[in-house]
């Protein structure tokens, strides 16, 4: 836990020691309590504690990449683009420059330049080393809070146990720490390149603790409000001015600019909530979208047979209670969340109807962009998915049943469902149980209108696929928001190794200004008069 002193020090360092006898000492914030009431202004708060908002973290504490010495990137005008700046950290390049002309699985260009610098030529089936060290560059440092619900490593220490992960570990990893060198010290054999969420969820906490991050975390933290206080006087919209126009003036006349009230509370020990209010500059949104799982809005849908999480339905198997049970659990959806639930099903020995819109052709499937070899069991649903489909001339097949095209109507107290194809035909079927897996949003409660309107289609919730935030390409601050940024699934990046781009954008765009901001407050004089 750090004292006064050195969140007091950590400010001067951050705008100049000039600035000692002007700013306010920061009131103490414990490690397991947050101050109801925080007279200082963070200049960055992380809204998420998973791999996002730890690499942001990791690179706002002054970490910097660098080309190595000895390192050859494959694409040689990449690498040719590296050696003009050799001397330079990634983070004080050009990233549109870098970025130019490189191709990958992610529509954010700066994600693709950071993750073909940390895995060359990955996509291709290669493992090559990366091409950047880190360096700790201690006066690089801004201060910052990152706020999660749980531990470190978020959504990760709640994913069932008993799936193997998509990527392969050393994709899952962060800069500075290998995944498989982190495995080897706990004495662990790694069996195979893919590995169970909880090993990564493990490796996330103690990357924080390792990398020497913990004093930016806060736990068991929950936000029920962020707004903006002032909107500058070019913005259009002038409504939304939460204090009087005197304090304003007394705000605008500070250094760091209060631009966000966040307001939530902790629970502590006892279960109890301890209410909290923070200000800062900037907020970066990196809460991802496990949130909220999406539901059909069908009738019936909230009966208590009917699930909406893996961890929900795969704790109702292993708990024994659809064991023995003669009528077929129903999964619902075409992903891998639905895929894992039919492995656990099938191996379980329980009956599986399994539903989706799409045709087993559809080229979008997600099973059509992983290699046979890397995902055999995926494959083997996949396959199940083709040959073991439904005909009105047959009944359902013992152990599955796939119905493509197909959808639900509404679900009935008697554990019965209606089901209806393209065509229009409608089938009733007795369950055991049901699983609806078409993914999930983020939960921007928090945000005006939920969030809706920083999204590509302000009308319609965000999502990860359908609807992410809209953003910068390069900095990754919301186009409808300024000092506010997002990242990781969020802004579409919902593979570990893509989301790492967000923070080297966002650590680019934070340090200009900082920059900015340093050689104004040189040029005034040490801090009298600045606006």
């Amino acid at each position: 836990t750090e004292t006064e002193g050195e969140i007091f020090n950590s400010l001067v360092q951050y705008f100049g020691d000039n600035l000692g006898q002007k700013v306010k000492a920061m009131p103490l914030v414990e490690e397991t309590s947050l101050l109801e009431d925080s007279s200082v202004t963070l200049p960055v708060v992380i809204i998420g504690n998973g791999p996002s908002g730890i690499c942001l973290s990791y690179m706002l504490s002054g970490y910097r990449p660098y080309l190595s010495s000895e390192a050859i990137h494959p694409n040689t005008v990449l690498h040719s683009k590296l050696e003009e700046a050799r001397h330079l950290s990634i983070v004080d390049q050009d990233l549109e420059y870098l970025s130019e002309g490189l191709e990958g699985r992610s529509s954010n260009p700066v994600a693709v330049l950071f993750d073909t610098l940390l895995h060359p030529d990955a996509d291709f089936g290669y493992d090559y080393p990366s091409v950047l060290h880190w360096k700790l560059e201690q006066h690089h440092y801004i201060p910052h809070l990152v706020l999660g619900k749980g531990p470190p490593g978020g959504a990760w220490h709640n994913m069932e146990g008993s799936m193997l992960t998509i990527s392969f570990g050393n994709w899952m990893e962060l800069p500075g720490l290998k995944f498989k060198d982190w495995v080897s010290s706990k004495r662990r054999n790694l069996k195979g390149d893919r590995v169970m969420p909880e090993e990564i969820a493990r490796y996330y906490k103690h990357y924080v603790k390792v990398m020497g991050l913990q004093k930016n975390f806060r736990e068991n933290t929950y936000i029920t409000s962020v707004s903006r206080l002032y909107r500058d006087q070019d913005d259009d919209d002038s409504q939304d001015r939460d204090i009087s126009t005197k304090h304003l003036q007394i705000e605008k006349s500070k250094f760091i600019k209060r631009n966000w009230e966040i307001r939530g509370y902790q629970r502590i020990a006892d279960g109890s909530h301890v209410p909290f209010c923070l200000f800062a500059e900037n907020v970066a949104l990196a809460t991802g979208t496990l949130d909220s799982p999406a539901h059909l809005e069908i009738e019936g849908e909230d009966f208590p047979f009917v699930f909406h999480s893996m961890p929900e339905f795969g704790a109702a198997i292993s708990k024994g209670k659809l064991r023995g049970k003669v009528d077929p659990v129903l999964i619902v959806g075409s992903g891998l969340t639905a895929a894992d639930a039919v492995l656990c099903a099938y191996n379980n020995n329980i009956p599986v109807i399994h539903v989706f819109r799409r045709r087993v052709t559809d080229p979008s499937l997600i099973f059509k962009q992983l290699p046979k070899k890397l995902y055999p069991e995926y494959h083997k649903v996949y396959h199940m998915m083709c040959t073991q489909s439904y005909s009105v001339n047959s009944n359902l097949l013992s152990d599955y049943t796939s119905f493509p095209e197909h959808h639900v109507l509404s679900f009935k107290s008697d554990m019965k469902c209606i089901l209806q194809s393209i065509s229009g035909l409608k089938k009733i079927f007795k369950l055991s149980a049901a699983a609806v897996l078409i993914g999930s949003h983020p939960n921007l409660s928090f945000l005006k209108e939920q969030g809706c309107y920083l999204g590509h289609k302000s009308s319609q919730p965000i999502t990860c696929k359908g609807n992410p935030v809209e953003i910068d390409t390069y900095t990754y601050e919301c186009v409808k928001e300024a000092n506010l940024f997002a990242l990781g699934p969020l802004v579409g990046d919902n593979f570990v190794r893509f989301l790492k781009g967000g923070a080297l954008g966002v650590t680019r765009c934070l340090t200009i200004r900082q920059k900015k901001k340093q050689h104004l407050f040189v040029e005034r004089g040490g801090g009298d008069g600045i606006a």
